[in-house]
């Protein structure tokens, strides 16, 4: 029997692990390809985002894959899909996820399932803009780079060679073995999907750090009426500092926009789909304190009814 090859995506909140997963998507358009999508939120965006024909998918929402909250699902859905004849297997975990454990959810599926995926290894994007910052204040980050076998240092466009360089070193401290690739846009060459990533390294496997208990407070905002760009942008810049993610689809008056907000930085991209209702999922640092500032910073810009939950 063929196996299919897995890969995981790992990376801290808006490293770009979406992008660069539609970009691998493109790729393989003429493959059999599965995604498990993973997210904090109750409300999937990403699985939102990768809308590819073909495409066997499977969300999980509400927590990471690896905290024993959602193990089991996770197990499932690679059950699950194992019989969909796929050539290829991407797992693209929340950006909060610690896949320390990933040897041991490995070796629960082969005893569930038998010996029925070819574990390629894990990739690991790394935020160029932000990762120096992040570092040394989230755990997952380190987690992250610790358990992985191919880093890619995205978003190199908006940084310098000297940038590049100290994140380089900050990563060898860390995972002295894998190899570091750089990247703009999401974009790098399909070879690696040749190569035999885990080559000379151990799959080792220790306790995670999600657990149900340290689960962040995951909030939905919808709407049902249009608002002006500015003033979603001052809502947005009033909560972003108490936020490790920001993100949905939100209807402005030049129409319907993918909104994505990292480290206060926010951008709208245009979509030609209409949704049902603006919605936006906010991922809070602060616990549920950030929603009475949600609550009343919207009402103090916007000024109209919307839901929170």
């Amino acid at each position: 029997m063929k196996k299919t090859k897995l890969y995981l995506l790992s990376g801290f909140l808006g490293a770009g692990k979406t992008t660069f997963l539609n970009n691998i998507l493109d790729t393989l358009s003429e493959k059999r390809v599965g995604v498990i999508m993973n997210e904090f939120g109750k409300i999937g965006i990403d699985g939102q985002v990768i809308q590819k024909e073909d495409i066997e998918m499977v969300e999980i929402n509400r927590g990471s894959i690896f905290c024993s909250c959602l193990k089991m699902s996770f197990v499932t859905a690679m059950t699950e899909m194992a019989d969909q004849d796929l050539e290829y297997l991407f797992v693209e975990s929340s950006g909060l996820a610690d896949p320390s454990n990933i040897g041991d959810v490995l070796y629960g599926l082969e005893v569930t399932k038998g010996d029925v995926y070819d574990y390629k290894g894990a990739i690991c994007l790394v935020d160029g803009l932000h990762f120096l910052d992040q570092i040394n204040d989230i755990e997952a980050v380190e987690r992250q780079l610790k358990h992985c076998h191919l880093i890619v240092i995205s978003k190199a466009d908006l940084i310098d060679e000297e940038a590049i360089r100290k994140i380089r070193v900050k990563i060898k401290e860390i995972n002295p073995k894998a190899d570091i690739q750089i990247a703009s846009f999401g974009k790098l060459d399909r070879r690696i999907l040749e190569e035999d990533l885990i080559e000379g390294h151990v799959l080792e496997s220790e306790d995670t750090t999600n657990t149900p208990e340290n689960k962040p407070k995951t909030l939905n905002l919808t709407f049902d009426k249009d608002v002006k760009e500015e003033d979603l942008t001052r809502f947005i810049n009033s909560i972003s500092k108490d936020s490790y993610r920001i993100k949905g689809f939100f209807k402005l008056d030049n129409g319907w926009n993918q909104v994505d907000v990292v480290n206060q930085k926010i951008d709208y991209k245009p979509i030609d789909e209409v949704k049902n209702k603006s919605q936006l999922v906010i991922i809070s640092k602060i616990g549920p304190q950030i929603i009475r500032g949600i609550v009343d910073n919207w009402k103090d810009i916007i000024g109209e009814e919307m839901k929170l939950r």
